[in-house]
């Protein structure tokens, strides 16, 4: 049976890499890269992904079909990121303005208590000694996302989607310097596992160099089988049995993930959340996201401001941007986490008066000394600031097909390489790190704490965003942790405020203004306002951040895309 399966599915993948290859050039080191096209475009984090997802257009695919194609190449080229270990956040917006999402973020064990993260006295343990466990590992959501997409609004058939990335594990790929990066960098995680070590690493220890073929065939058999059974195939029979006996076997806990646990992992269709900045509409992934709560506060907040006069030269911009999205994030900190476990007061953190209300509180010639939460309508209880540790990771990337219908997807193994645990191929997630390690303060219970089923929450941010027209506008999302609703905004300030393109937008520097030090992105045009901004009352430090975009934007009636110039991304037309 695997013989004629492999030579079938051989017959499909064979000539998706050729057309994918025959598509875009596949520099090693690519930069962003620009198409304008009025018949469909693809942004994505590695130029062989974009190329799989491009050719399933050309065969007559839609935007869901591409998404799918690209999210499934991606765990084969870019594993430090993201792949079908992990979970992702979809959202589809058509041409007419209808908006979907779709929830695949990983969700906890059955077994997870509040103090799972606590040791024998009631301290949190230690953050990489929880991350390199079972501890950290989530029951992946990626491929039940693609199934339940695939099965609203999928053209072509389900196996004809994994044929790219099947090629591309199967006859092989090679290293980019990025993924050598990470392997140098997090190598504890990357060759943790026996597989991992196979295939990445010479026999002293030392990451393959740029440019290696790596040929990495259980991943393409795992793939395979998905392709031929759907994704029953991974949430049970022995795929389901490895992860959870690698999960459970590593955690200090007597009961760990099970096979149950992952049998009845299911997707979850929300509400967008959408709001209205200068005529726009803003729509993205709702809770267990922060991202589209904490993108649309960082914008309402400064509608009162002229942006557009002050230009992105402007220390007083970037200084308006950073005290609205202290705010903003501060709001997120208490009040965002998996709304099926905790009343989110989603209607209130969007409420127009309530944004007004709180960017009033922002100076153009003063910083404020602290920011803290506000009380948005809605709010039934009284909550506790967790102690969540940094975000890291993830992949985003865009698709619009000939029909005009948008897919913003981020995808994520939450850090470099997730757990290190290798299964099937790919690497699994350390997800549940998303969570706060501490239950509750002084008290009261923290939102995003650990329970049975629940899902970390997320930074992660994508969206799409309609023109005064009633027209899709922009398609936009980005990587990199707690900084990626930091990074949309930004994107969609350049493309609204101050009519960029999506790769002058995507080329903008980045602020992230967490709390009460504003980070800057060093090396950028930010740092020369950095006196500037001290002057205005900022704690300014400048520093490298894991920034990661992607996006398009429609001028006309075509589509520029754009990927980010700090990445290997390209966009792509078909």
């Amino acid at each position: 049976m695997i013989a004629p399966l492999r030579q079938t599915l051989a017959a499909i993948a064979l000539p998706l890499l050729l057309g994918a290859c025959a598509t875009v050039p596949l520099e090693r080191n690519a930069k962003a890269g620009v198409e304008q096209s009025d018949t469909g475009l693809i942004s994505a984090a590695d130029p062989r992904a974009a190329a799989a997802g491009a050719t399933i257009l050309q065969r007559g695919g839609n935007a869901t079909d591409a998404a799918i194609a690209v999210m499934l190449a991606l765990t084969v080229v870019e594993p430090q990121s993201s792949g079908i270990g992990g979970g992702g956040f979809l959202v589809r917006g058509t041409a007419d303005g209808a908006v979907e999402t779709i929830d695949g973020r990983e969700t906890a064990p059955a077994a997870a208590k509040p103090g799972w993260f606590l040791d024998r006295q009631g301290k949190p343990v230690p953050f990489m000694q929880a991350v390199k466990s079972g501890l950290s590992v989530g029951v992946p959501g990626n491929l039940r996302l693609a199934e339940e997409a695939h099965r609203r609004h999928g053209k072509l058939p389900w196996a004809e989607l994994f044929g790219p990335a099947i090629a591309l594990a199967r006859n092989g790929y090679t290293i980019s310097p990025r993924t050598h990066e990470y392997l140098t960098e997090a190598g504890d995680r990357a060759g943790a596992d026996p597989d991992g070590r196979a295939l990445f690493f010479d026999a002293a220890g030392k990451p393959l160099p740029v440019g290696t073929l790596v040929v990495n065939p259980q991943l393409a058999a795992t793939l395979e089988s998905v392709a031929l059974n759907g994704a029953d195939a991974f949430y049970g029979g022995d795929n389901a049995r490895t992860i959870a006996r690698r999960a459970a076997g590593a955690i200090p806990h007597k009961r760990g993930m099970t096979e149950q646990d992952i049998a009845t992992y299911r997707a979850v269709p929300r509400a967008a959340v959408c709001g209205v900045y200068r005529a726009y509409r803003i729509c993205g992934m709702g809770p267990p996201s922060s991202g589209a709560t904490t993108v649309f506060a960082t914008l309402k907040q400064l509608e009162r401001f002229n942006l557009a006069a002050l230009g992105p030269r402007s220390p007083t911009a970037w200084h308006l941007i950073a005290e609205s999205m202290r705010l903003a994030y501060a709001d997120r900190d208490l009040y965002l986490a998996d709304g099926d476990f905790v009343s989110i007061p989603i209607r209130g953190l969007t409420d127009p008066n309530y944004l007004a209300a709180r960017g009033k509180l922002i100076s153009p010639t003063t910083a404020m000394p602290t920011t803290h939460a506000g009380t948005p309508p809605g709010v039934t209880m009284a909550l506790a600031k967790g102690s969540e540790p940094p975000e890291a990771g993830t992949s985003h990337f865009v698709v619009i097909d000939g029909e005009g219908t948008a897919i913003s997807y981020t995808s994520t193994i939450e850090g470099s390489f997730g757990s290190g645990m290798m299964v099937g191929g790919y690497y699994l997630n350390n997800e549940l790190t998303d969570f706060s390690f501490t239950p509750e303060a002084d008290g009261r219970p923290v939102a995003n704490r650990v329970e049975g089923g629940k899902r970390p929450r997320s930074s992660m941010s994508p969206t799409v965003i309609y023109g005064p027209d009633g027209g899709l506008f922009m398609v936009v999302g980005a990587a990199g942790g707690a900084t990626i609703p930091a990074q949309v905004a930004r994107a969609i300030i350049g493309a609204i405020d101050w009519k960029m393109s999506a790769k002058q937008a995507l080329a903008l520097p980045v602020l992230f203004a967490p709390g009460d030090i504003v980070f800057i992105e060093k090396g950028s045009t930010l740092e020369a306002m950095a006196p500037q901004l001290r002057k205005l009352g900022h704690t300014v430090e400048p520093r490298d951040m894991p920034l990661k975009a992607n996006a398009a934007v429609r001028r006309g009636k075509a589509w520029g895309g754009a990927a980010d110039p700090r990445s290997e991304g390209v966009a792509i037309a078909p």
